[in-house]
C-alpha cells in the first residue's frame, strides 16, 4: 500500500526551495535586479541562486541580456507551476492568520476614485461600525492580473472578467450624463442642440475609446472644442466644477447645487461588476466586504438602477456629497 506523501520524510523538491522563490521573482520582475530587490538579496547572490537551480535541474531556465530576463520554454513551464503554488500558499497562510479572529484582517479593494468617493464612502460607516477590525485598503487600479497575482482581493470594474479562477458579479448601472457648472453657464450661456458648436468640453482617454458605447458623447464633443483632458476621475470632476468646460459625470453629481444636467440626449450606461479571486472569498473578511459592496452598488441603489433617477433622497449621499464636494 502506498504511503501518503506527508509520511515520506524526504523533500521531493530537493534543497532548492529558496532558489525556486528567487527564480519566480525573476520570472515576474523580468530582471535580475528587480528580483533581487523583491526577495531581499544582492544581485550577485540572486544570480548564483539561479545558476545553482539550473545546475540542479539540468536545464536552462532563463537567459539574461541587456534588455532583461527572458524565460526559456522550460522556464516558462516551471514559472507557471511555481505561480500556482505561490498563490495557494498565500491563500492558505492568509486564512490561517485569520483563524484567531475571522472578522479581522486587511481586504484590498481596487476601485476608481469616482466610485469610491461618490458611492462607497457615504456608506462605509456601516461596515466600519459593525466590523471595526477589518481594514479596507482602497487601491486605484483596473487590472484583473492584480487579482490573479494576489495584489488585490476585490475589484470593481466595468466589464465581466472571464477566467476560471475569478468570479464576476453584476452590480448596478452607472449613468454618465452631461454636466456643466453654473459658473460655466454664466460665462458661456446654456448649451443647447443648436449652439453646441460654440461650447467647450473636458475629455478623457476612456471617453475617447473606439466603442459604440461612447458614440453619443463623441458626436457632441466633435461639434465643439476640447480644452482639457484628464484620466483622473477626481481631477476631471474638479475641472467641470471649476467651469472649464462641459463633461460626463455620474448622475449622482446632480446633488451638487452648482451643477446643471444638460438635456442633450447623452446618457452613457456603464454596467458595474464586482470581481473576486474565488479562493479569497473563502476568507470571512473578504466575503464580508464583498457582500457589503454588493449591497451598496447593486441595482437596488436608486442611483444605479437601470433607468436614470435624479430625485433620490438618500440622507447618507446628500450629507456626504455636501461634506466632500461642497466643503
Amino acid at each position: 500500500m502506498r504511503r501518503l506523501a506527508i509520511e515520506n520524510r524526504t523533500l521531493l523538491s530537493g534543497r532548492f526551495w529558496g532558489e525556486l522563490r528567487t527564480f519566480l521573482a525573476v520570472a515576474k520582475a523580468k530582471s535580475l535586479s528587480g528580483a533581487a530587490e523583491e526577495v531581499g538579496l544582492s544581485r550577485m547572490t540572486a544570480g548564483r541562486e539561479i545558476r545553482r537551480l539550473q545546475d540542479a535541474i539540468g536545464a536552462q531556465l532563463v537567459t539574461f541580456t541587456k534588455m532583461g530576463a527572458a524565460l526559456t520554454p522550460r522556464g516558462e513551464q516551471l514559472a507557471l507551476a511555481l505561480q500556482r503554488v505561490d498563490q495557494e500558499i498565500f491563500a492558505l497562510t492568509a486564512n490561517l492568520r485569520l483563524e484567531s479572529s475571522l472578522t479581522e484582517g486587511a481586504v484590498r479593494l481596487s476601485v476608481t476614485d469616482g466610485i469610491g468617493i461618490m458611492f462607497l464612502v457615504p456608506k462605509l460607516g456601516r461596515l466600519t461600525d459593525k466590523y471595526p477590525r477589518i481594514r479596507l485598503e482602497m487601491l486605484v487600479t483596473q487590472n484583473y492580473f492584480h487579482l490573479l497575482e494576489n495584489r488585490v482581493d476585490l475589484m470593481i470594474g466595468f466589464a465581466e472578467e472571464r477566467h476560471e479562477k475569478l468570479v464576476s458579479t453584476r452590480m448596478g448601472t452607472l449613468h454618465l450624463l452631461l454636466f456643466a457648472s453654473r459658473l460655466y453657464i454664466e460665462r458661456h450661456g446654456m448649451p443647447t442642440r443648436d449652439n453646441i458648436s460654440q461650447h467647450i468640453f473636458i475629455n478623457s482617454t476612456q471617453y475617447s475609446a473606439k466603442a459604440d458605447l461612447w458614440a453619443p458623447w463623441q458626436s457632441i464633443v466633435e461639434r465643439g472644442r476640447t480644452v482639457c483632458t484628464s484620466d483622473s476621475s477626481t481631477t476631471y470632476a474638479m475641472m467641470i466644477r471649476a467651469g472649464l468646460g462641459i463633461g460626463l459625470l455620474a448622475s449622482i453629481n446632480a446633488l451638487n447645487s452648482s451643477a446643471v444636467v444638460l438635456d442633450l440626449d447623452c446618457n452613457i450606461r456603464l454596467p458595474l461588476y464586482l470581481t473576486a479571486l474565488t479562493e479569497r472569498l473563502q476568507s470571512k473578511p473578504v466575503r464580508i466586504v464583498h457582500d457589503f459592496i454588493a449591497s451598496v452598488l447593486g441595482p437596488d441603489n436608486p442611483w444605479l438602477s437601470e433607468e436614470v433617477n435624479l430625485k433620490v433622497r438618500d440622507i447618507d449621499y446628500i450629507t456626504s456629497y455636501q461634506n466632500i464636494i461642497n466643503g
